[in-house]
């Protein structure tokens, strides 16, 4: 059975898709790029404040299915240019303290609204 995951804490999706889906015990997030909920704007700021905005906006639609970041077994990064992957790391590590997930990071030739990142995540449930 299929779930849909919504948060007023993340960003309203902005066409045919949802934030996240659980089923069995696994949740798919969408992609998050750096878009303040509040404001549905892209953050000001370098890769470091769009990652993190980012990771912020993983960890509500993560928190609205009841799990975190402790149980996130696979991440998929999208870099907008491959030379901002050192910084991009020093934030992603900040949330991963320990047992990082598996994580695929690819260069795109671009993302919405002209995002440096967005990230997608596959989180255990329960």
């Amino acid at each position: 059975m299929k779930k849909v995951i919504h948060t007023e804490k993340a960003p309203k999706a902005v066409g045919p898709y949802s934030q996240g889906i659980s089923t069995g015990n696994l949740l798919f997030t969408a992609g998050q790029v750096a878009i303040d909920p509040a404001t549905g704007k892209l953050v000001e700021g370098g890769i470091q404040e769009q990652t993190r905005q980012a990771l912020e906006n993983l960890k509500a639609i993560l928190t609205a299915a009841r799990t975190d970041f402790s149980k996130v077994v696979k991440s998929t990064v999208f870099l907008q240019d491959m030379m901002n992957f050192a910084e991009f790391n020093q934030v992603y590590a900040e949330y991963f303290p320990s047992e990082p997930p598996a994580r695929s990071t690819f260069q795109v030739g671009a993302l919405p609204l002209g995002a440096r990142v967005e990230i997608e995540m596959i989180a255990l449930l329960g």
